[in-house]
């Protein structure tokens, strides 16, 4: 199976932005600063787990697509970045995991705000093309995803549907 694109609704087809043979979409941040200055097309950018994501905040309302970098399954940095983007930045266009993802990590990536995953992992692309997400029924903190509080401890919730 080669690279698939997906969000809650399914396998996205024909996605612009996604990898085809090696070759992807997105530009760097700092090339995204300076497209936004110059003005002209679409923005797609690859945020890497060390770059700051608030270097964007003065272009967010001209980029189409935020691919967050997740190059191994224990880097969990693009968590935090879609949180930051998400809760304090306000951003408000889809958000992509992007690299080493793997299907334990799509639930909690949707709880942070990301909309859509692009993986080549042979085993997840399968499971989501079936749509059959691992379900994580308890939270135990605040996310971008919405959630309700159980009626046992204040801290433990519940994903809203």
């Amino acid at each position: 199976m080669s690279t698939i694109v997906w969000n809650r609704e399914g396998v996205v087809e024909d996605d612009r932005w996604a990898t085809v043979e090696g070759e992807s979409a997105f530009v760097s941040m700092d090339e995204a600063l300076e497209l936004a200055a110059t003005g002209g097309r679409e923005i797609g950018v690859l945020v890497e787990p060390a770059d700051d994501p608030a270097r964007l905040k003065p272009i967010l309302d001209r980029l189409a697509i935020i691919a967050l970098d997740f190059p191994a399954f224990n880097d969990g940095r693009a968590f935090s970045h879609a949180a930051l983007l998400r809760d304090r930045l306000g951003y408000g266009g889809e958000i992509r995991g992007v690299g080493d993802v793997l299907l334990d990590q799509v639930p909690f990536m949707l709880r942070v705000g990301i909309d859509s995953v692009e993986t080549a992992h042979e085993p997840t692309a399968r499971r989501l093309t079936e749509m059959r997400l691992p379900g994580v029924d308890l939270h135990y903190q605040p996310a971008a995803l919405k959630a309700e509080p159980t009626n046992t401890y204040s801290w433990r919730r519940r994903a809203a549907v």
